[in-house]
């Protein structure tokens, strides 16, 4: 028997996301995106659909690499204007019990103390469901719009995000000792303050000291999602992430990067089996496969080729404006998305992508593949494609809001359903329990961020404080900092 497939909806809090001038769709209802109703209803279909999470793309550059100007993504829509997806998540918790939420924000842009505080208060309302999926942002009008002149290099990006995680660990999984918030009415005390500690930073990128500022919540880290599959990408989810998220056009292309994330999983000391993998998907599901043809030749007459290529000259930082359509792309070194350069390029030799055929490819549903058909032959490829490259799951891109996913529900999920490579049930607990098992709440103890928690012989209750008394010093601040995460800047 296959293994279970696992569903997040792919989704951006903007007008459009990867189908370029589906807003103009007359079914189609993204225009309300920056309304509550929009959200809340696409989170019960999702939860219907027994999906895993509703996934977040985000950014603040603007695609503003084609043609040298951003104007073909203010007038087209294209991935903007776009709101703050964490802003979100606590309404959509209130009409949901089980479905998850991942949430993308950058390295580059947020400073980490105030993230650590806004995804711990995220876990604990929403009992335990968020995930952050973890982006270094390659954008100069992003890094320009936020005071910090131009983006850093590709591989020193990296190197940033290293020393933030292991900023992220100290500050969740080391600061609060288990069982420090005794909530002690009868010797009025909240926190035991022998078993909160000042967490004291000073890294190369990174100067920080104080206590985190949330008690720990039902995760303590959120479950770690992450994109980067170039070589240094790859690194750094073999370090720090649990599940990956990969688009890419081919079997192949997907395939070696499992492989060798996996691979590189292993040489960190950790399980390879406990790094899930998730592939962009666009579905077009009929009743039959008359149907599908018939919507997708629909969908055909709306999107925007022009839209296309200006998103994709944003990943990759290379202006497809002006050139030959029927000319070959080539393999160009640049700072943007280098896998995805890779991917269409020397990652898969034995084709050759011209410039129009990476403007259809990617107009509907963006580098991943696109599946039109009847439920069973939808059905038939996604376990074609999970079992020829080795992923767990799928990210669902969608062509019409919130038709996509309402069909997908309706019609494709009973197949999968039929065939048992489908969930008829969520697992109880937190969004970590429901991909990993019962029990499972927190980071495994071979995940780098084991490493900063305060060991078990310091967690035992102290006797109340006498307020009389100098303050002593921290357990913290008494031991050697603990050793770095492989992986990881010094701290």
């Amino acid at each position: 028997m296959s293994k279970e497939i696992r569903i997040n909806a792919f989704v951006t809090f903007a007008p459009s996301h990867l189908s370029p001038g589906l807003w103009k769709h007359p079914r189609d209802k993204s225009l309300q995106y920056h309304t509550l109703a929009y959200w809340t209803e696409l989170a019960r279909i999702a939860e219907r659909g027994l999906y895993d999470a509703l996934f977040w793309a985000d950014g603040i550059s603007t695609y503003s690499v084609y043609g040298g100007s951003h104007d073909p993504a203010i007038r087209g829509a294209l991935q903007f204007p776009r709101l703050d997806p964490l802003l979100l998540v606590s309404a959509m918790a209130q009409v949901t019990t089980h479905l998850g939420f991942a949430v993308t924000s950058s390295t580059t842009y947020e400073p980490p103390y105030q993230f650590a505080r806004r995804m711990s208060t995220l876990d604990h309302l929403t009992n335990g469901r968020v995930g952050w999926n973890i982006v270094t942002s390659f954008g100069n009008t992003g890094t320009r719009a936020v005071g910090l002149g131009e983006a850093r290099a590709h591989d020193e990006r990296y190197d940033v995000a290293d020393e933030y995680m292991a900023l992220l660990y100290k500050l969740w999984e080391g600061s609060w000792e288990d069982g420090a918030a005794v909530r002690d009415r009868e010797r009025q005390i909240f926190a035991d303050p022998a078993r909160v500690h000042e967490i004291r930073h000073d890294g190369q990128y990174f100067h920080i000291e104080g206590v985190h500022y949330s008690e720990p919540s039902p995760q303590r880290t959120p479950l770690l999602y992450q994109a980067g599959t170039s070589g240094r990408g790859k690194t750094f989810a073999a370090t720090h992430a649990e599940c990956v998220f990969i688009s890419a056009p081919s079997r192949k292309v997907i395939r070696d990067t499992v492989q060798d994330t996996r691979r590189r999983v292993a040489e960190q000391g950790r399980d390879p089996a406990s790094v899930l993998f998730f592939m962009l998907l666009t579905v077009i599901v009929g009743r039959t496969e008359e149907e599908a043809r018939a919507k997708l030749a629909d969908i055909e007459r709306h999107v925007s080729l022009e839209g296309a290529l200006a998103l994709f000259s944003r990943w990759t930082g290379i202006d497809l404006a002006g050139r030959d359509i029927d000319a070959p792309f080539t393999y160009e070194r640049s700072e943007g998305m280098q896998s995805t350069v890779e991917g269409f390029t020397i990652a898969d030799p034995d084709r050759v992508w011209t410039i129009g055929e990476l403007a259809r490819h990617n107009a509907i549903g963006g580098k991943g593949p696109v599946l039109v058909g009847s439920p069973a032959q939808v059905a038939d490829a996604m376990q074609a494609w999970m079992e020829e490259t080795g992923v767990d799951g799928f990210n669902l891109s969608y062509t019409i809001m919130p038709d996509s996913h309402q069909d997908f529900v309706d019609l494709v999920v009973p197949e999968l359903q039929r065939r048992g490579v489908y969930k008829t049930a969520y697992q109880p607990g937190t969004l970590r329990e429901k991909l990993y098992g019962p029990g499972r709440a927190r980071l495994g103890s071979d995940h780098a961020a084991a490493r900063y928690r305060v060991p078990a012989a310091e967690s035992a209750p102290s006797t109340p404080p006498d307020p009389t008394a100098p303050p002593a010093p921290t357990a913290s601040q008494q031991q050697t900092r603990p050793a770095p995460a492989a992986g990881t800047a010094a701290a």
